[in-house]
């Protein structure tokens, strides 16, 4: 009787594993990624397919198992909707660890849900234990995504493939393209020889701090929330020689401030709100956006609540025009935060409604031609090796 109860509890137990494996990472991402907007196809402005290059700045779908040249019926990017949106570029970035319970406060980084998401997601066993190897696996699934996507994707690493991707998609508008960027450099493991690796990967910005405080400086949600340590000086000097961009997303004050005593180089914040319209410890300062300004950088507003305190695009578009109006027109960006396990008003496909409130904010047309993506097209452009 024992050994028929341990054979039905051992089939049952193959079951439940075998659901879980494959049902719970779609499940996970359907909850963390959601929208809120139930119209499929918003309406357009007439000239809205004649926007030359639409571009956004933040988006972290390759967290997510997904195959990326399908289109899903959940999360916010894939290919077939940049298409659909006529989207011609999207920064991929990394995500390799975030803590249990994470908020915009006060994060240690004790826990790592990457890990147990790696796990549940069956990636390689590597990915399991080593921030390192899952960041390095997610610029891997980026250029496989471009090598099986029969010429419709580009990864971009260098300014001319970027001009030739230009030059090209303006004979053919289904062309799209990816940059990749890191969300925390603490899958550096602590060891700045390992920049290397990532540059060689493609990745062309780095957010020094995600949630937490790591080994280069403080983050704005960390216990400390420091400046930069003397490993992180050593990171930006080494990052500026080989022109990987600094992003000042997740930055504490103090790491921020430091990082411009200590370098000139052009930086962007990829996703953020500004202080002046959401006035929380995630958002930009006003001196920290003059300085932006100041050093010809981009700026990328978000489209979470916590960023515009807001869920709809109009939100989004005031704190567009409170950047442009401080800064310039020409220094402002979408940094959307698409798959960031956001609860968004729209996917990709729902871009149409930025420009109906960009045109209710006053804004021109040659004036949203830039926000929607000619403004990070030309700092690319300018900044990119």
């Amino acid at each position: 009787m024992w050994r028929r109860i341990l054979k039905y509890f051992s089939l049952l137990l193959v079951i439940a594993l075998t659901g879980f494996f494959l049902f719970a990472p779609a499940i996970i991402d359907r909850d963390k990624n959601r929208v809120t907007l139930q119209v499929k196809q918003p309406a357009k402005v007439s000239w809205y397919d004649s926007i030359p290059f639409i571009a956004d700045l933040h988006c972290d779908a390759l967290l997510w198992d997904r195959n990326h040249l399908k289109k899903h019926r959940y999360g916010h990017v894939d290919i077939p909707r940049m298409q659909e949106a006529n989207m011609a570029f999207q920064v991929f970035t990394i995500v390799s660890q975030t803590p249990r319970g994470m908020n915009i406060e006060h994060n240690d980084d004790k826990t790592d849900q990457i890990g147990l998401l790696s796990f549940a997601q069956l990636r390689h066993p590597g990915d399991w234990f080593s921030v390192r190897k899952r960041a390095l696996h997610q610029c891997e699934e980026l250029q496989e995504t471009a090598d099986k996507s029969k010429g419709q994707f580009r990864v971009i690493r260098s300014g001319n493939d970027l001009a030739r991707f230009i030059s090209d998609r303006a004979k053919n508008k289904e062309l799209t393209a990816g940059l990749l960027g890191i969300e925390g450099a603490h899958c550096l493991n602590d060891d700045i020889r390992n920049l290397d690796a990532f540059y060689q990967a493609g990745v062309r910005y780095i957010g020094l701090t995600h949630f937490f405080d790591n080994a280069w400086g403080g983050s704005a949600h960390g216990i400390k929330k420091g400046g930069l340590t003397d490993k992180g000086r050593n990171l930006i000097r080494r990052m500026d020689s080989l022109k990987i961009l600094i992003d000042l997303a997740h930055a504490s004050p103090q790491t921020i401030d430091e990082i411009f005593a200590l370098t000139s180089s052009p930086v962007l914040i990829s996703h953020t709100g500004v202080k002046g319209i959401c006035n929380n410890t995630r958002n930009l300062s006003d001196a920290h956006l003059l300085e932006i300004g100041r050093r010809n950088g981009l700026v990328g507003i978000g489209l979470w609540e916590t960023a515009v305190c807001g869920t709809d695009a109009a939100a989004t578009a005031k704190s567009i025009r409170y950047v442009a109006d401080k800064i310039g027109v020409d220094k402002v960006a979408l940094g959307s935060d698409f798959d960031g396990a956001i609860t968004a008003h729209f996917d990709v496909t729902g871009l149409p409604l930025i420009v109906d409130a960009l045109l209710r904010e006053g804004f021109s047309k040659d004036d949203i031609f830039r926000i929607m993506g000619g403004n990070i097209r030309d700092f690319f452009l300018r900044n990119l090796p």
